[in-house]
């Protein structure tokens, strides 16, 4: 049986339009290059680039923000540039972006949750159920009579998220959602992403700069100027970290201690992607030389 894709872009091309200080247009910037892309449903899937690399923008086409100058996005088969569409596209795939402060618009928790399903004139009750589903999903339950501005950024990002899963999407698209959070909120909604991936079989595609959250997923696409210079999954991502390095990217802390210790002529793996194999392969070392 075919897997099936929940997203798909074909031949993806889009340019920004530049304008002079007078407002008058002067040409056009070409953002993404020939991008043929398939997200499989129930996948996590991260988007690695440097900062100007095209991630970002890729992001927006998967919701329907922006449209392809030429080529096509589907969402669920459905052509994003169908504007009689769009409330589809957007109840397949939310997006989460990267300041929480942007997408709370409500004084109170729960009803922050509720605004998008009563903009939608889903029945109260209905309601009800699916903000406390939402926010006991996310673990912020305990807080949904709280102020949005009392969180914390970690819990105001789950907040975020609870809005978009009380839509039910079976995507979700988060744009550097852990950017502005400190360690603890970033392990927190890294969890968060991990348990809707797995327990609720929500597709996730996270769109990172930081190389241990990317090395989680189960696939890696790297974009570089606009292009997807790597597409595989994360051991044999992070195993070239020459070419990671020449386009200004990083590899996981794990990855690059590896990497040194055989610079040093120690024979060690070099598709160790997390902390736990590293402390193992050490641990091995040292056991061997007893």
């Amino acid at each position: 049986m075919e897997e099936r894709q929940i997203i798909k872009t074909e031949d993806l091309i889009f340019d920004y339009t530049v304008f002079d200080e007078n407002g008058d247009e002067t040409g056009k910037s070409r953002v993404l290059s020939d991008i043929n892309l398939s997200i499989k449903e129930g996948s996590f899937v991260a988007v690695l680039g440097h900062n100007g690399s095209g991630k970002s923008t890729l992001a927006k086409h998967f919701n329907g923000i922006l449209i392809p100058s030429s080529g096509k996005v589907l969402v669920d088969g459905i052509d994003t540039s169908d504007e009689s569409r769009i409330y589809d596209i957007r109840q397949t795939v939310g997006m989460v972006f990267q300041n929480p402060d942007n997408q709370i618009v409500a004084t109170i928790v729960e009803e922050d949750v509720a605004f998008a399903l009563e903009n939608l004139g889903v029945p109260p009750d209905e309601i009800r159920r699916r903000v406390d589903k939402a926010l006991k999903t996310v673990d912020m339950y305990d807080y949904k009579d709280h102020a949005p501005h009392q969180l914390s950024g970690g819990q105001k990002q789950r907040v975020a998220i609870a809005g978009i899963i009380a839509m039910r999407p079976r995507c979700i698209v988060m744009d550097e959602p852990t950017a502005m959070l400190d360690p603890k909120g970033r392990k927190e909604i890294m969890a968060t992403i991990k348990m809707l991936n797995k327990e609720h079989g929500i597709t996730v595609v996270l769109i990172t700069h930081y190389m241990e959250e990317a090395a989680k997923a189960d696939r890696v696409v790297v974009i570089d100027k606009g292009k997807i210079l790597l597409d595989d999954v994360p051991k044999k991502i992070f195993s070239q970290i020459e070419l990671l390095k020449s386009v200004g990217l990083d590899v996981p802390q794990a990855t690059e201690l590896m990497y040194e210790l055989r610079k040093s002529g120690i024979d060690v793996p070099d598709d160790i992607i997390d902390e736990e194999e590293c402390v193992q392969v050490l641990y091995d070392i040292l056991k061997s030389k007893e």
